[in-house]
C-alpha cells in the first residue's frame, strides 16, 4: 500500500532591505546606520550585509559591525558617503537599498521661529503605464513633489533655503497607504532596457528619489525655481493591500537641528487609466484598429493590446517608407538598445519599447529623431479622426472630456477635478471641459504646437475683472488685456509661460497657493484639500494673510495680485483708501461696486463695521453697499 501525505507549500518571498534615512552630519562624528525597518513577508529572521558604494577619495572610513542592523562609521572627511544594505532571509537576498550621508565641517546653527510649509504635486495627476512594462512604455512611474518653507516673521526674505531638512514619507488616509511600489508593477524588471543606465533597484525612481515609505526621504533645494523638490518619485496607484489608490498621501516635514518647524499633508495623485484596450484589444470590434495581419493571439490582456499597437506600428512603417524608421533603429542600437527591425518582434524577444526614444517627448526630456513626429503630435493627431466605439463619432469632434478620458485618466480618477472642472451651470451641467483650455484633439496634435510647453495660461481667462469659461475665442486663445493674474513670461524658458513654474506674491509659486494644474483649489476630492485646510483653516485658495504672516500686514495693494488684506482690520480702516481712489476698488468689487466673482469670500466671515455686524457665507460677494451707500456714501443704516 502506498500512502501519499499532502503538505502545504509556502513559497518564499525575497526580503526587502531598508537602509534608513539619508543624513547630514558634522565631519569627524560617528554615523550610526539603521536597517531595522527591513522586512520579510514570511517572517524569517534576517541577516545584514552593509558595504560602502562610495566615499570621499581621501576617506579611510570603515564600517563597524557591518553584519548587524545598526553598523556605524566615522565620517572622517567632508563629502558624500553612500552605503548599501542587502538583507538575506536564509533563502534569498533582497534587492540592495542605499543611504546617503553628507558630511560637512560647517553645520548650520538650528533656526527657530514660526513657519509655514507649503507643498504640492506639480500636475494634479501623473499617469504611468500600470502593471506591465514588458511590451512598451509611454510614461514610467514619475511623480513630482515641490515645497516652499516660509518664515511667518517679517515681510521680506521669508523663504528658508538652507539650514533645514525637508522630507516626505508615506501617510495613511481613509484606509489606504502606499509604502512601496514593489510587487505592484514590473517596471523595475525592464527599467534598464527602457532607460539604459538607470538604477535597477526596486522603489528607486529614474532620478534617484524613492517611493514614499515609513522612512522619511529628503527633498533637495532648487535655487533656480526657489523650491524644494523630489522629482521622479516612483509611486503607483495601488496601496499596500494592492487595492486601487489614485490619491496616495505623504507627510512633508521641515526640521532644523532635530526640531520640527512645520508639517503639511500632501497628495501625490497617480493613475494607470490609459485605456488603449478600448480600441486595440483583440476582443475589440473596430476594424480600423485591427492590424492588417490580424489580431495578436496573446491571452494576457495587459500585453495583448500593446502587441496589437506595435503590429500596427510595424505595418505603418511598410506603408510610410522604411528609411526614417530604419535609421532610427540603427541609431537606437548604437545607443545601446537591443532593438530588432520589427518592434513587435523586439518586444516578443524580451526588450520593451520606449515610445519616447524615437518620438520627441518634453514630458521625459527626449529629443527623438528627425523625420519622426513628436509623441504628442503623433498620438493626438492620429487619434483625432479615430472613431470612438462608445458613440461611433470621431474623437476629435468631441467637445467634452469623455473623449479625452478614453486615454487620459478620468473615468475613475477625474483628472480635471479642480475649481474649473467642478464648475456647473444651473442645470448641474459641467461648464468647462478639457477643450475649453486646450482646444480640439487636432489642436493639441498640431505640428505648430510644442507638447507640454505650449499651454493656455491664466490671463487668457482671468482678466479685466472677468472670469471667462473658455480660453478660446473662435478657436484662438483670447487676447490678453491686463496682467494682474498673469503667469510669468519666459518661464521656464524663452517664449514659454507656464503656470506650474510661475511665481507671484512673495515669490511663492502660484501652485503653492492655488493648487496644481487640473486640481486648482478647492477640488472635488478630499485629499487635494487637506493641505490648504491645514495651512489656513479652510479649503480653497490659500488667501488668509496669517497663513504666512504672524500678523496681518498693513497694506493697501501689497497683497497677492495687488489685493488688500482680508479681515476686520481692513474693514475698520479702509474708508479713507476708498474715498481717495474708489476706482481701484472696482477691479474686484465691480464697476458698480455691487460685487463680482473676485469679491467672493473664501470662507464664512463676520465683520464689525460702524457698530454693526455683517455676516457672509462662503462664496458670497462683498459689495460696497453691504455696510454703506456705495463707495462714496455714508452709513447704510
Amino acid at each position: 500500500r502506498v500512502v501519499i501525505k499532502a503538505t502545504s507549500l509556502t513559497l518564499n518571498a525575497a526580503p526587502v532591505a531598508n537602509a534608513g534615512i539619508d543624513q547630514s552630519v558634522t565631519t569627524s562624528t560617528t554615523v550610526t546606520l539603521n536597517g531595522t525597518k527591513s522586512s520579510d513577508a514570511n517572517g524569517d529572521q534576517l541577516s545584514y550585509r552593509w558595504s560602502f558604494v562610495s566615499k570621499p577619495s581621501s576617506s579611510t572610513a570603515t564600517l563597524a559591525n557591518s553584519s548587524s542592523s545598526t553598523p556605524f562609521f566615522t565620517a572622517d572627511k567632508d563629502g558624500s558617503y553612500v552605503v548599501q544594505l542587502i538583507v538575506n532571509d536564509g533563502k534569498a537576498d533582497s534587492n540592495p537599498d542605499r543611504v546617503s550621508i553628507i558630511a560637512s565641517t560647517n553645520v548650520p546653527t538650528p533656526i527657530t521661529g514660526q513657519f509655514t510649509l507649503l507643498a504640492w504635486n506639480d500636475l494634479g495627476m501623473h499617469c504611468f503605464d500600470g502593471k506591465d512594462f514588458s511590451i512598451f512604455s509611454i510614461l514610467p512611474p514619475y511623480n513630482n513633489l515641490n515645497a516652499q518653507l516660509i518664515t511667518k516673521e517679517g515681510t521680506s526674505d521669508k523663504h528658508i533655503t538652507s539650514g533645514v531638512t525637508i522630507t516626505y514619507e508615506a501617510l495613511a488616509y481613509d484606509g489606504h497607504i502606499n509604502t512601496t511600489s514593489e510587487g505592484k508593477t514590473n517596471f523595475w524588471n525592464y527599467v534598464q532596457a527602457l532607460f539604459p543606465g538607470a538604477d535597477p533597484r526596486v522603489n528607486v525612481g529614474l532620478t534617484g528619489y524613492k517611493t514614499p515609505s515609513e522612512t522619511p526621504q529628503p527633498l533637495s533645494y532648487n535655487s533656480g525655481h526657489q523650491w524644494w523638490e523630489a522629482d521622479g518619485i516612483p509611486i503607483v496607484s495601488y496601496d499596500d493591500e494592492n487595492v486601487k489608490n489614485f490619491y496616495p498621501m505623504v507627510k512633508v516635514t521641515a526640521k532644523s537641528g532635530g526640531t520640527t518647524l512645520a508639517t503639511v499633508d500632501v497628495v501625490l495623485p497617480v493613475s494607470d487609466e490609459m485605456d488603449c484596450a478600448k480600441c486595440h484589444a483583440s476582443t475589440a470590434t473596430l476594424d480600423a484598429a485591427k492590424p492588417a495581419g490580424g489580431w495578436v493571439e496573446e491571452a494576457d490582456a495587459l500585453k495583448n493590446y500593446k502587441l496589437n499597437i506595435l503590429r500596427l506600428h510595424d505595418e505603418k512603417r511598410l506603408t510610410d517608407g522604411t528609411e526614417v524608421y530604419d535609421n532610427a533603429i540603427t541609431a537606437l542600437k548604437t545607443a545601446g538598445y537591443d532593438y530588432n527591425n520589427s518592434l513587435e518582434s523586439t518586444a516578443n524577444n524580451g526588450t520593451p519599447i520606449l515610445c519616447a526614444t524615437c518620438h520627441k517627448s518634453n514630458a521625459l526630456g527626449t529629443s527623438g529623431f528627425d523625420g519622426i513626429k513628436p509623441l504628442t503630435q503623433a498620438l493626438h493627431g492620429s487619434h483625432a479622426t479615430a472613431i470612438d466605439p462608445s458613440n461611433s463619432t470621431p474623437l476629435g469632434d468631441s467637445r467634452n472630456r469623455t473623449a479625452c478620458y478614453s486615454c487620459h485618466p478620468g473615468a475613475e480618477t477625474e483628472c480635471l477635478r479642480g475649481a474649473m472642472g467642478s464648475a456647473k451651470d444651473t442645470n448641474n451641467n459641467q461648464i468647462m471641459q478639457c477643450q475649453s483650455c486646450h482646444g480640439t484633439m487636432s489642436d493639441v496634435g498640431s505640428a505648430n504646437r510644442e507638447g507640454w510647453l505650449d499651454q493656455p495660461n491664466c490671463q487668457v481667462c482671468h482678466q479685466n475683472g472677468e472670469r471667462y469659461e473658455s480660453a478660446l475665442v473662435n478657436g484662438t486663445l483670447r487676447a490678453v488685456v491686463d496682467t494682474r493674474f498673469a503667469t510669468n513670461p519666459n518661464t521656464p524658458m524663452n517664449g514659454k509661460s507656464l503656470y506650474r513654474y510661475s511665481t507671484g506674491h512673495g515669490n511663492l509659486q502660484c501652485s503653492a497657493c492655488h493648487g496644481s494644474t487640473h486640481a486648482i483649489f478647492p477640488t472635488s476630492h478630499a485629499q487635494d484639500n487637506i493641505a490648504s485646510t491645514q495651512i489656513q483653516g479652510h479649503s480653497g485658495t490659500i488667501g488668509e494673510c496669517t497663513a504666512c504672516h504672524s500678523t496681518t500686514p498693513n497694506t493697501t495693494a501689497g497683497g497677492p495680485h495687488g489685493m488688500h488684506p482680508v479681515g476686520s482690520s481692513w474693514v475698520h480702516d479702509h474708508e479713507h483708501v476708498a474715498e481717495r481712489n474708489s476706482a481701484q476698488c472696482a477691479t474686484c468689487h465691480g464697476n458698480d461696486y455691487r460685487g463680482s466673482v473676485l469679491s467672493k469670500t473664501f470662507a464664512a466671515r463676520s465683520f464689525n463695521a460702524d457698530g454693526h455686524t455683517e455676516n457672509y457665507i462662503k462664496g458670497q460677494m462683498v459689495t460696497c453697499y453691504d455696510c454703506h451707500n456705495g463707495p462714496n456714501g455714508g452709513d447704510d443704516d
